[in-house]
Order: structure tokens, then C-alpha cells, then sequence
């Protein structure tokens, strides 16, 4: 048998307790193709969720590079029952909460507040740009049950693992969030028409 057809796809772990069995592995090619394997079905996900909590291209970049740092290192202690999807975003979430605390502690950074974020490339529907827009209206704890429940491939209790709550508590946080996103959506949409409403005047 030759060298392509011993890498053939077929090797390549597909079920969710071959994929950790496989990351667990010590030998470095096994470990090489359930990684890949991992990041290739969970890395638009984790980016997306970082970029909504983030608001900021850059930020969810690094974010997300330590997340899957994360994932080399803590390879071998994953539990062979891992959701590995809720895992990811779980590592995401606290990144981005020990970031935020960081930027909160160190006083310098302010002096990068007028930092322009980097252009996103989802933000070209208006629809998409009045939502971010409301989000970032919202509360750091408002916005990430909001984006946790509406994560690709999560249900309601592996949203409620990702932010360490129970379901019944998590149902309670997101009607309360969805409350708060729709008066910031009414918000934002006022504030779009007092502008064309404005630049309406000035051209008349």
C-alpha cells in the first residue's frame, strides 16, 4: 500500500470522540490531523463569536490565536465526552473576559481609544451594521449571552456551559438581554433617521 493512501481522509478522526481521542494523542502526525481537523470545522465559529463580543477585528484576531494555544496545551486533559465546539467558546469567552480586565487595569490604554477598528467583513449588510451597532449598545454580560445562544451548533445547555450558568437561568438572562437589544435597536434606528432627516435639511 503506498504513502496516499495511508493519509487518506479515512485517517482522519470525524466523530466528536475520535476528534479528542485523536488531539490526545502522542504522536505528533495523529495529533497534527485532529487539530487541523478541529480548526477547519470550528474556526469560523470561534472567530465569529470573538468578533461580536470584541467589536474589533484586531482584538478578536489575537483572541483567537490564544484559543486554539489554548487547545494544544490542554489537549490531553479534555475528557473523552467533550462538546468540543462549547469548549472552544468557552476558552473564548474567558480570553476575552481576561482581556477586557487587562485593558480595564492598564490605565495606557486609554491612549488607543480613538483607534479606529478594523473594518469587518460581515458589517456590509445594513441590517448586519444597525445589529452590531445595537450590540454594542449593550452590556458585556447582555452581548455574550445574546451571541453565545446564537452560536452555530450550540444548544441551550451547552450555551449555558459557555457562560457558567444553569439553562433556566440562561432563558431568564436572554429574554432580558433580547428586551435590552431591541430598545437599543429602536435607539439606533432613531438615531439613523434624526441623520437623514439632518442631511435632508442641509441639502434642502
Amino acid at each position: 500500500m503506498s504513502d496516499s493512501a495511508d493519509a487518506s481522509p479515512a485517517s482522519t478522526p470525524h466523530s466528536g470522540t475520535e476528534l479528542i481521542a485523536a488531539l490526545a494523542a502522542a504522536d505528533g502526525p495523529t495529533f497534527e490531523r485532529a487539530f487541523h481537523a478541529a480548526y477547519s470545522a470550528h474556526r469560523g465559529v470561534v472567530f465569529g463569536f470573538l468578533l461580536r463580543l470584541a467589536g474589533d477585528a484586531d482584538t478578536a484576531s489575537d483572541l483567537f490565536q490564544n484559543v486554539w494555544i489554548k487547545l494544544a496545551r490542554h489537549r490531553q486533559r479534555l475528557r473523552p465526552d467533550t462538546e468540543l465546539r462549547a469548549w472552544l467558546c468557552t476558552v473564548a469567552r474567558h480570553e476575552y473576559l481576561s482581556y477586557r480586565r487587562a485593558q480595564l487595569l492598564d490605565l495606557s490604554r486609554v491612549l488607543a481609544l480613538g483607534r479606529e477598528p478594523a473594518p469587518d467583513p460581515t458589517e456590509q449588510d445594513p441590517r448586519l451594521i444597525e445589529v452590531n451597532a445595537a450590540l454594542r449598545r449593550l452590556s458585556d454580560a447582555d452581548r455574550e449571552v445574546l451571541l453565545a445562544t446564537s452560536v452555530d451548533g450550540l444548544s441551550l445547555r451547552q450555551a449555558a456551559s459557555v457562560l457558567g450558568v444553569t439553562e433556566p437561568a440562561l432563558r431568564q438572562r436572554l429574554v432580558r438581554a433580547r428586551r435590552r437589544l431591541e430598545s437599543a435597536l429602536e435607539k439606533e434606528r432613531a438615531q439613523i433617521r434624526r441623520g437623514w432627516f439632518g442631511a435632508k435639511k442641509e441639502r434642502a
